[in-house]
């Protein structure tokens, strides 16, 4: 009975042998890993040993920067490795395996998550994780972060954001679980071996401390410059432009309109470009502001010296008595002497009434003798009064009937100087005395 049961013993030995020796070495250390492990359990033999959890950060993409909700959304490339005790196997019993991929929903996972996360990305499902030897355990996954971010939009488009990345574990606290840096932060600062510098936003450093990464990028403000500056700039231009145009010609007024129609509608264009928060007003926003109250300060100083050009022709001529009073009487009051410098014209027609003209035999009043001697005399007193001068070689030719006289056209002819008066010489011509 005793030699039977060894008997069986040994046969079933042999033939468990048998189909250990039949399966291959991956299913083998798998069973062998996974058979007695509880996932549920941080992997430590000691319950007073941390476990240090060593992470990573790649920026892989800058996908959007939201203004208005304070947002930033992120692709980075994400790895964590920790020391497994319950994984280690001995490589020489299993073929000369040194690591394995394993699920990971088969091991513990540490809670590790992003503190400024708002929503949870559409990223990628990586169900597997690498398991060395001696029971390092690495997780390397892609993952889209949308984080809050405090951005500082007042030197839009040249603006830099500067936004943090802080890695926690949820739920265990530091001495459970110690989280720090792969790799050193001098070789994290300026790792750009995998990001993509197409889009708007450009990496500038990654500053890593302890658990936290801090991702510093900068606009590329060329398209903005182009887009929103350049046209400002070009109808401001044009209306410092307008101000050659001149003021009675009557287009200034409506290429100033015209300017300021267009700017109002540049506005409303680019008013979606423009990134709004409630937080303050990008210093561009009051660039376009000060760029149209300039417009409007051009429209309305274009319409003040339109008007003063045409003062005299919107008021009412002086009436005749305003200026006999004003010219005449006031000039006795203020004790002023010559009263033919601020009247000449009323001085003049009187003069003229007091030297009545003589007719030719024709009738007519260009001829000659003593008309022509008071006229020519009245000419010279009245130049010689507007200009300081009386006339001087003045020479004329015979009156013809019906007055196309030289004195006919004296406005025409004469050239004043000082100390000459006109007489007749003779029925023939006249000259000049001196």
């Amino acid at each position: 009975m005793f030699f039977s049961t060894v008997l069986s013993s040994w046969a079933i030995a042999v033939f468990s042998l048998t189909l250990n020796s039949a399966k291959p070495a991956l299913l083998q250390l798998s069973d062998y890993l996974l058979t007695h492990y509880r996932k549920g359990v941080r992997p430590v033999q000691d319950w007073r040993r941390t476990t240090n959890v060593a992470i990573d950060v790649m920026v892989y993409a800058i996908l959007s920067v939201d203004e208005k909700n304070q947002v930033l959304t992120t692709y980075i490339w994400y790895r964590q490795h920790w020391i497994d005790e319950f994984l280690r196997w001995n490589p020489e019993d299993f073929d000369n395996i040194t690591q394995m991929s394993l699920p990971t929903q088969s091991i513990w996972v540490p809670d590790i998550l992003i503190n400024e996360f708002v929503d949870v990305g559409k990223s990628p499902d990586i169900p597997y994780v690498y398991v060395r030897y001696h029971g390092e355990v690495q997780n390397l996954k892609p993952i889209q972060v949308m984080t809050a971010c405090s951005l500082d939009i007042y030197n839009f488009p040249f603006d830099v954001q500067n936004c943090s990345l802080t890695f926690t574990s949820w739920l265990h606290n530091i001495r459970d679980i110690n989280i720090s840096l792969w790799r050193q932060p001098e070789l994290v600062k300026f790792d750009k071996s995998v990001f993509m510098n197409q889009g708007e936003w450009e990496l500038l450093y990654v500053l890593s401390h302890f658990q936290e990464f801090s991702v510093v990028i900068r606009r590329r403000p060329l398209f903005y410059a182009v887009s929103l500056l350049l046209p400002s700039v070009f109808l401001m231009v044009m209306d410092i432009v307008g101000f050659y145009l001149p003021p009675d010609s009557g287009e200034r007024v409506s290429f100033k309109i015209t300017l300021l129609l267009g700017y109002s509608v540049f506005l409303i264009i680019v008013s979606d470009t423009l990134p709004a928060t409630a937080i303050g007003t990008p210093l561009i926003g009051v660039y376009f502001v000060v760029c149209m109250a300039l417009l409007v300060i051009s429209l309305t100083e274009t319409i003040l010296i339109v008007r003063l050009v045409h003062k005299q022709d919107l008021q009412p001529h002086v009436p005749n008595w305003v200026k006999h009073l004003v010219l005449e009487r006031a000039t006795i009051l203020l004790c002023i002497r010559d009263r033919k410098k601020f009247y000449p014209s009323r001085t003049q027609s009187s003069d003229i009434s007091q030297h009545p003209e003589n007719n030719d035999s024709t009738g007519t009043s260009c001829g000659t003798g003593e008309g022509l001697q008071a006229a020519g005399t009245l000419v010279a007193r009245y130049y010689r009064h507007q200009r300081g001068t009386s006339c001087i070689g003045l020479e004329g030719t015979q009156g013809s009937p019906g007055g196309t006289g030289p004195w006919c056209s004296t406005a025409k002819h004469l050239s004043l100087h000082d100390g000459v008066s006109v007489q007749p010489k003779s029925s023939q011509g006249f000259s000049p005395k001196t």
